[in-house]
């Protein structure tokens, strides 16, 4: 999935405004400001590529083992059955508990896979507004180069002014990484460890009861 530092840098380029680059640029008094700005969208999208890539991936493995998963489901039906018939029921009761066991990993393969979809999408968004976004400066990079051919007069170079611009722009980006880096979700709080090793049991039991009724249906049918 894609990292908190890139998911950051998504929400600082989209965020920023093209008028406020280009402020910048005409205060500098060059186009290294629009350009640098176009060098960072691109690194961004290169990392958000990356995140999709490994997302594409989680939830191509969650698919394939929930169809992994169903297959051992007939596998062991069947063999469930066979056991009855021989006579074996303690191989039946087994084939029966396993059964159980991959019933309960296809609702967390399917959750991941589910999650591992919507981040995907969530990141080909972002690549769409990325590159939305390095058209936009690249539009307006040319544009500023264009009048500086045409009008290399009518901008003014302001140097110390259009530094306290880029440090003042430094200080804003800092103050809102810290921000978002220090907005948390709501923890869980931990359970003790008696509660812990009820709950254990409890969930022993309703296994061994789910057995049980799978048993007595093998016997009666």
């Amino acid at each position: 999935m894609m990292t908190e530092p890139v998911y950051l840098r998504v929400k600082r380029v989209l965020a920023a405004k093209i008028e406020d680059v280009v402020d910048a640029m005409e205060r500098s008094g060059g186009a290294g400001v629009m350009r640098e700005a176009v060098r960072e969208v691109e690194r961004a999208i290169e990392e958000v590529n990356e995140a999709k890539v490994a997302a594409a991936s989680q939830k191509l493995q969650a698919i394939r083992q929930q169809k992994m998963a169903s297959e051992h489901l007939q596998s062991l039906e069947a063999k469930a059955k066979f056991a009855m018939e021989q006579g074996r029921e303690d191989l039946a009761e087994a084939a029966v508990s396993r059964q159980i066991d991959f019933e309960n990993q296809i609702p967390t393969l399917k959750s991941a896979e589910e999650t591992a979809a919507a981040e995907e999408e969530r990141l080909e968004a972002f690549i769409v507004a990325l590159t939305s976004r390095k058209a936009e400066m690249e539009q307006s990079l040319k544009a500023y180069e264009i009048a500086m051919k045409e009008a290399p007069s009518a901008i003014s170079v302001a140097g110390s002014k259009g530094q306290k611009v880029e440090k003042a722009v430094k200080r804003a980006e800092g103050a809102f990484d810290r921000a978002m880096e220090g907005a948390g979700g709501i923890g869980f709080t931990r359970s003790d460890a008696s509660t812990i090793s009820k709950v254990a049991e409890l969930d022993l039991m309703q296994r061994h009861s789910e057995v049980a009724k799978r048993m007595a249906a093998l016997r009666t049918g």
